[in-house]
């Protein structure tokens, strides 16, 4: 008989629904009688036992919350009766002991990727566009229009075609309202004139002037950091001229970062330009001429440890935390003990699992950074009104995420259980192997622009609601957490982690498979539906408060 409730940890006092259970039923767990007195759906959770105010409410072993009012045993938790609460976390001497995954499977393994002078392997190879202001923006619209179609990186054009439909339609005078626009027509383009050029990329921003100072530093590192990536062969800057972040700035963090930075590099400033056409064409012919040079790299095999994933969550559900993001996070044990790079993020979104993660972090000095990092993150929310316990979106809570510190203890099982080897600002690279915090909003775009700057080349992205959300350099796969999401929106995920809560494959099995679709994602045999949409989401973080 299938499991209807989980208890996640033994000091749990709380039991999730697996499936929807009505109010009056019997549950027996562990021997165990609960009537319970509300309707409970699937991914929300009951009380195991009567609660007074004040009693602490836990999940995942810590404490996630505390008790408003007398709750009864076997009624819903939901956002009257509980509200957020976690422990207050510290740097303490701890002597954390991991026991590696078994790897054997994956010993001798390689990907097929493209070798970057600095030793770096990249999952793609892109040509990337950046304006240094948003004024440049149209300009790299104009381009991309001349340059997609003509070179074979559209998308198929399904769209004009039901519009096309929909006009032919009305001018005959048929029932627009019940015609078929069903296009048969597969969305990837196999016409691509130069055969190792993944994609023309284009980082279309709001920033470059009218903020702050800050805000203009902040951004060149991050586009510095872009360029410098490993999925990048070539890049085309397009700047105005008189904007806050100069060239000049972004060419000093270009060289802070990668002093020995050697990719095709072409810059073009409008206002020392003839006309526009003049700069879009040369522009044009410059980088046509740089795409027939990266197109002469071709995929080689890698090592495992090559590897780095990003992991990720973003329209999250009760079930992200028992299915997809504890399977993620066996993935990221795996790659962990294979040497790779695994990058945790979401700062707002460990809330609760800090002092877990300040335990595992080996570097004193790393560890009391993530906690300055975590406080004065919060601090600054709180400030303005808000704070970390404000984090759950209203989806979230529709589907069993009540408070803050439930979502991100469940967010933080994406890490796995390999020791914290580095904590990095935003931006700042990851070099160290092994699994790396990285600070970010929980913001969806935010954080996956955020884990493409510190070197993913590839994000492993959970959810339980379903987010079309993708990348522009790094290849974003999307995993599901329930059978029902990666049924109705297949046309965006890649795995479906469901058969976890079906109870018809482990949290390891489902993190080897998870494994070998990057394998395969990374050597270009696969290609994840975010890349084949062109799902290239870019946000730049200002550093103000964003959740």
């Amino acid at each position: 008989m299938k499991q209807r409730v989980l208890q996640v940890h033994p000091s749990d006092n709380v039991l999730v629904a697996l499936q929807n259970l009505t109010r009056g039923e019997e549950i027996v767990f562990n021997g165990a009688n609960y009537t319970l007195v509300d309707d409970i759906p699937a991914k929300h959770k009951f009380f195991m036992q009567d609660m007074n105010e004040g009693d602490p409410i836990t999940m995942y072993g810590v404490l996630v919350g505390k008790a408003q009012y007398h709750i009864p045993r076997g009624a819903i938790m939901n956002t009257d009766n509980t509200k957020h609460a976690a422990d207050p976390f510290y740097y303490r001497p701890y002597e954390y002991t991991w026991q590696a995954p078994d790897v054997s499977k994956f010993a001798g393994r390689t990907f097929n990727g493209y070798h970057r002078a600095d030793g770096r392997v990249g999952t793609a190879n892109y040509w990337l566009f950046i304006p240094t202001v948003f004024c440049e923006n149209r300009n790299l619209d104009v381009i991309r229009e001349a340059l997609y179609n003509e070179l074979g990186y559209e998308v198929t054009d399904k769209y004009k075609q039901k519009a096309h439909l929909l006009l032919e339609l009305y001018k005959s005078g048929a029932d627009i309202a019940t015609a078929d626009l069903d296009i048969k027509e597969s969305t990837v383009n196999t016409s691509r004139v130069f055969k190792n050029v993944d994609g023309i990329k284009f980082l279309n921003h709001q920033g470059g002037c009218g903020g702050t100072r800050q805000d203009a530093g902040v951004l060149s590192k991050l586009l510095a950091a872009y360029a410098d990536h490993p999925n990048v062969a070539g890049v085309t800057v397009l700047s105005l001229g008189c904007q806050n972040l100069q060239v000049a700035d972004f060419l000093k963090d270009l060289k802070q970062r990668n002093p020995d930075f050697d990719k095709p590099l072409y810059i073009f400033e409008q206002q020392q330009s003839q006309s526009e056409e003049q700069l879009v064409t040369e522009a044009i012919r410059k980088t046509f001429l740089g795409l027939i040079e990266i197109n002469k790299i071709e995929r080689k095999p890698a090592p495992l440890d090559k590897l780095v994933i990003g992991v990720k969550c973003g329209g999250s559900d009760g079930f992200s935390g028992i299915s997809a993001n504890p399977a993620v996070g066996y993935t990221s044990d795996l790659v962990v003990g294979l040497g790779g790079k695994i990058l945790l993020a979401e700062f707002p979104e460990l809330c609760g699992a800090e002092q877990n993660l300040i335990d595992r972090t080996k570097d004193e000095a790393a560890a009391k950074k993530f906690i300055h990092l975590m406080t004065a993150y919060n601090d600054a929310a709180h400030k303005v009104g808000s704070g970390f316990h404000m984090n759950p979106s209203p989806g979230n809570i529709k589907d069993g995420l009540i408070t803050d510190a439930i979502k991100s203890t469940g967010a933080a099982r994406k890490g796995g259980t390999s020791p914290v080897e580095d904590v990095l600002d935003y931006t700042e690279p990851a070099v160290k192997p092994g699994l790396n915090l990285v600070c970010t909003p929980g913001n969806d775009v935010e954080a996956t622009t955020g884990k493409a700057a510190s070197g993913a080349t590839l994000i492993l992205f959970t959810t339980g609601l379903g987010t079309p959300t993708g990348n522009p350099v790094c290849p974003t796969i999307k995993v599901a957490t329930n059978n029902a999401l990666a049924k109705r929106m297949g046309d965006i995920i890649d795995i479906n982690t469901g058969p976890i809560i079906e109870g018809d494959l482990t949290i390891e099995q489902m993190g080897e498979e998870i494994l070998e679709y990057c394998i395969k994602a990374a050597s270009g045999e696969v290609i994840p539906k975010a890349v084949q949409l062109n799902q290239d989401d870019f946000i730049p973080w200002k550093r103000g408060v964003s959740l």
